[in-house]
């Protein structure tokens, strides 16, 4: 088991509770995908797990690789293999998009990283993502559009390879080129490694072509209901609304 949270519960720090006694588990290799409707909890489960620290936990465990990490910060959690991609990713002036990955890199791995293998690294995944590679030497994120700054997530991803992805609406206020663009991404993460992804998501664009292991339903800060791959197939018909009723 790659991730383990138990009976999880967290909030801000203005005492206001999000989570509640929530527990899931995912093994390596799988793909989750966590769904529900607005105000559920989704992203503030993804902050939790990542350690920001805007999220209090007040009770329950998260054990990563069978090591707690429940009290550790977010930095020590990226170099344990843990990233999150964001749903409005932040502008960061002075330092590049590839100097920024290059250093993302060195800090998880611990080792000088070879610049030559790097760009032709680099380079390889932009193609596949459709960025034009001038966006490397451009500040991160300033003067992205929305698309292209999804774009840069997932091209974090592919570089970093971390064991364990949390991609939070990495869909959102995409057009459907863009959508497929990234899910080439995410299904070429998928080939490179063993890694794990939860996809947190209000949609099933992003899904296509992906091999779903399990769906979970959050609402009200705790999941209702987990299925399989099937059951997002059958949200995006009926919706939330009997799992809302349930509540």
């Amino acid at each position: 088991m790659l991730l383990d949270v138990k009976n999880l519960n967290a909030g801000l720090e203005d005492g206001k509770q999000i989570l509640n006694d929530l527990n899931i588990q995912i093994g390596q290799g799988e793909t989750h995908v966590l769904m529900g409707p607005n105000g559920a909890g989704k992203s503030s489960l993804g902050n939790a797990l990542m350690g920001n620290p805007v999220y209090k936990i007040t009770g329950g465990k998260i054990l990563f690789k069978d090591t707690d990490i429940t009290e550790e910060s977010a930095d020590k959690r990226a170099k344990l293999g843990m990233f999150m991609s964001f749903q409005s990713p932040l502008e960061v002036p002075g330092i590049s998009l590839e100097a920024f990955i290059r250093s993302a890199i060195q800090q998880k791995t611990g080792e000088h990283v070879k610049l030559f293998q790097f760009q032709k690294e680099l380079k390889r995944c932009m193609e596949l993502l459709d960025m034009n590679p001038d966006y490397a030497r451009r500040d991160l994120n300033v003067g992205f559009s929305g698309g292209e700054r999804k774009k840069s997530e997932i091209l974090q991803l592919l570089m970093l390879k971390p064991d364990f992805a949390i991609l939070d609406e990495t869909d959102s206020g995409l057009d459907v080129d863009a959508v497929r663009v990234v899910a080439k991404g995410i299904e070429e993460y998928r080939k490179l490694t063993n890694g794990s992804l939860l996809i947190i998501t209000h949609t099933t664009k992003i899904l296509e072509g992906l091999a779903v292991d399990k769906t979970h339903v959050l609402v009200k800060g705790h999941i209702v209901k987990t299925g399989d791959g099937t059951l997002f197939k059958e949200i995006n018909e009926k919706g939330f609304e009997e799992f809302i009723e349930r509540e």
